[in-house]
């Protein structure tokens, strides 16, 4: 036995250490050299326990800077110093030489101590909001400060941390939900939690924290899931207006063949705030059929009660999507429950057009894009090459800035600021393949002329994109002149000389045509919501559009606002108020069958309506566009003016919320599908929608 280790135990059993067989099971169970650090521990406990502390002092020294002598008091007797707890009065050894990790372990372990901090803890809880701007770096912004306290952060854990490292109520239950929030939340692995590195990281910063599986944590975040699903289920009962849903496909990251439907709500709530929802995030049999991808719509549909609150519903520009969502128009109209018989529901994601439109534009450079990342990855090749490269573009009176690098095929962005900055160098690229033998990629001078054009088409749909995406909400009335002029510049590069070029203005044409048959006339409507543009900006770009007959097609969206206006005076409150004063102005029987003035009620109600008392829609119509300026807030201007115009505020709240894109601005120019990240994508398909949706709401909860 190491002679360290027998000094020790000799020292125990001289100060009656009576609990020998814990002595023997120390010895052999441990290393040496942890052997030792526990008894010496045992021995300072012990000599605090056995001291006599007759003619003891307390001693009071500035040098005792650790907190825990918040806890303790020190005494001296003789040359010996002794730590008693205020709480239990346990002794232990307080020789400066001892340290205070025995004290620190003794506080966790003492019962009395807890006891009185539950108590006291309490009383503290109303000052914890106040108590988190003093612990908090000033540097640190305000939005940040009221997440930490959104998601369960204690502030007044913080503040007792600060006086003292071991002054908390610890809440076994609690911990293992905030776990899995910061599992949800940042999209963790569930297996984190059997981590070697983590475990030990945990045990190490609360001995009491009881770790969890990775089966506990599954359970616990399904748990707040359902919990916050309920949250959802209420607010959705409770909107003042309807619902519109966006269909989208995700795929796993390991499994390209599994899909999942993403379905997310869109409403505009009673502060007049765009919203969104992920509602369910369904795994997807790929030999299902369109009929049974209807039907499991509607299910989620009636699941969360919103068939009949529902306005619109935006999926891909697919013949797939356009089947579902026609069965889902027809099911829902036969239960009439969509405006103006559903010429609005059915609505096509504008981005994803506008991505398929690009896909377009670069599959006609296909047998160009190779030679020009032939090229960059030439020039890139050494240094020697990029200085000759530079020299050329010297030479070629070159005055761009750019830097020439190779595109994310996956990011249509990426390829097209690849093609931007080499037509720029187009001339440097020329003068190389004339000096260097090995260069043989260079397109031609007809090559360079086509990417020209095209690489004009994609800046032309980059820059829409980016309007129309430059928002975590867009609202649908931003959407109707872009898209016009989108129509226009189709029809202008269908004039084009070139029958290359014209073939493929001619194919995205025909791509944009089946869009706007489809989605046009909810384009118009939300556009004529915007006190800006109103009637006007319809009839500016129609006659562009329609020519000869763009009149009737003014008054095809005209007829359609009317009646869309009609039916939510019919569904309206007020409507059924309005009705009752009519019923009690035009009765022989009143509350009191002596008042002699009902008869002049009636008479003033029937002049009011002779003289035919304008609505809200004519109104809004005939008075002046409201200034157009690079602040307005479409929104902010419904809410300060639906006093002025009850019925129609009602009608803008529904068709402003349409998801005229159902693209997040990260994913606006993907070329493929969403991924389920790899971690999640194993796991079980209702745990996967659990954590998805529960991370979305949360999430959102801390937005707001």
């Amino acid at each position: 036995m190491d002679s360290g280790i027998s000094f020790f135990l000799f020292k125990l059993l001289c100060i009656g250490m009576e609990k020998i067989s814990l002595l023997k099971n120390v010895t052999s169970k441990y290393s040496p050299y942890i052997t030792l650090t526990i008894l010496k521990r045992l021995l300072l406990e012990r000599q605090g326990d056995v001291m006599d502390m007759s003619e003891a002092v307390i001693v009071k020294s500035s040098r005792l800077k650790s907190v825990v002598w918040n806890d303790f008091d020190r005494i001296k007797k003789g040359d010996t110093f002794v730590a008693v707890c205020r709480h239990c009065k346990k002794k232990l050894s307080g020789s400066s030489t001892s340290g205070t990790s025995h004290l620190r372990n003794h506080l966790i372990r003492c019962q009395r101590r807890s006891n009185q901090f539950i108590s006291s803890s309490r009383e503290k809880k109303k000052e914890a909001t106040l108590a988190i701007t003093n612990y908090v770096d000033p540097g640190q912004k305000k939005d940040d400060v009221l997440n930490l306290v959104n998601i369960g952060f204690n502030p007044e854990k913080l503040k007792e941390e600060t006086s003292n490292t071991l002054s908390y109520n610890f809440d076994q239950r609690r911990s293992c939900f905030d776990l899995a929030r910061m599992i949800i939340l940042h999209g963790y692995p569930l297996a984190m939690v059997e981590h070697v590195g983590f475990r030990v990281f945990v045990k190490n910063l609360h001995p009491l924290f009881e770790l969890v599986t990775c089966n506990k944590v599954e359970t616990d975040c399904l748990e707040i899931y359902a919990k916050e699903k309920q949250k959802v289920n209420e607010l959705l009962d409770k909107l003042p207006g309807k619902v519109s849903l966006s269909a989208d496909m995700w795929t796993a990251s390991d499994h390209q063949e599994s899909a999942y439907l993403c379905l997310t709500a869109h409403y505009i709530d009673e502060s007049w705030q765009l919203n969104k929802k992920v509602l369910n995030f369904m795994f997807v049999d790929p030999s299902h059929t369109e009929d049974l991808h209807s039907e499991t719509i509607m299910t989620c549909l009636m699941d969360w009660d919103i068939d009949r609150k529902l306005f619109s519903m935006t999926f891909d520009c697919s013949s797939t999507s356009d089947y579902i969502s026609l069965r889902i128009r027809d099911r829902l109209s036969q239960n009439r429950f969509l405006y103006c018989n559903g010429q609005l529901f059915d609505v096509s994601c504008a981005v994803d057009l506008l991505n398929l439109m690009a896909q377009d534009a670069l599959e006609a450079l296909c047998s160009i894009l190779p030679k020009i990342r032939d090229s960059i990855q030439y020039i890139k090749q050494s240094r020697e090459v990029q200085a000759k490269f530079n020299d050329m573009a010297e030479q070629g009176k070159v005055q761009s800035q750019k830097v020439v690098s190779l595109d994310n095929p996956a990011q249509w962005n990426s390829t097209y600021a690849m093609l931007g900055a080499a037509m720029e160098y187009r001339e440097a690229f020329s003068r190389l393949q004339e000096s260097e033998v090995g260069y043989t990629a260079c397109p031609t001078e007809e090559e360079w002329s086509r990417t020209c054009t095209i690489t004009g088409f994609l800046k032309f749909f980059f820059e829409v994109t980016n309007v129309l995406t430059k928002s975590n909400f867009p609202t649908a009335n931003i959407f109707f002149p872009e898209l016009c002029d989108v129509h226009l510049q189709l029809m202008e590069w269908f004039k084009n000389s070139d029958d290359y070029i014209k073939a493929l203005a001619f194919k995205m044409r025909t791509k944009f045509e089946e869009y706007w048959d489809k989605c046009g006339l909810a384009l118009a409507v939300s556009a004529i919501l915007d006190p800006r543009f109103k009637m006007k900006l319809v009839e500016y770009y129609y006659p562009q559009i329609y020519g000869v007959v763009a009149l009737q097609r003014i008054d095809d969206v005209m007829n359609c606002v009317k009646a869309l206006y009609n039916e939510h005076m019919i569904c309206s409150p007020l409507a059924s108020m309005d009705e009752g004063l009519a019923w009690q102005v035009g009765s022989s029987s009143g509350k009191d069958g002596r008042d002699r003035l009902m008869g002049f009620d009636k008479f003033l109600h029937e002049a009011s309506e002779s003289e035919g008392s304008k609505s809200d829609l004519e109104k809004y119509l005939e008075e002046p566009l409201f200034p157009r300026n690079a602040d307005f807030n479409v929104l902010n201007w419904w809410k300060v003016h639906s006093p002025r115009y009850p019925i129609l505020s009602i009608m803008a709240r529904n068709v402003l919320g349409i998801p005229m894109s159902k693209v997040a601005s990260d994913c606006a120019f993907r070329t493929g599908r969403r991924v389920v990240d790899r971690e999640w994508s194993s796991l079980k398909p209702a745990t996967i929608e659990a954590l998805v949706c529960s991370q979305d709401w949360i999430r959102s909860e801390l937005e707001s």
